[in-house]
């Protein structure tokens, strides 16, 4: 996808700029490479998140588990 707009903070613009310059890459490339790890961090986060609450709504203790079951 090409050619969408966006806006970029002044310091976000200029440290883009700096660091392609210093990596020797342009600024598609670092802009991919950054959504990329932004991405797989915010599934990791969304992941750990629904295992906490599937946790939280699983762990009972035995008594809580059999409370109010008649044998």
């Amino acid at each position: 996808m090409q050619n969408k707009n966006f806006t970029l903070t002044s310091d976000n613009l200029e440290n883009l700029q700096n660091f392609a310059e210093i990596l020797k890459k342009d600024t598609s490339t670092i802009i991919n490479e950054a959504l990329e790890e932004y991405f797989i961090n915010a599934q990791k986060k969304l992941l750990e998140k629904n295992l906490e609450n599937e946790n939280a709504m699983t762990n009972l203790d035995f008594d809580e588990f059999w409370d109010g079951v008649e044998i």
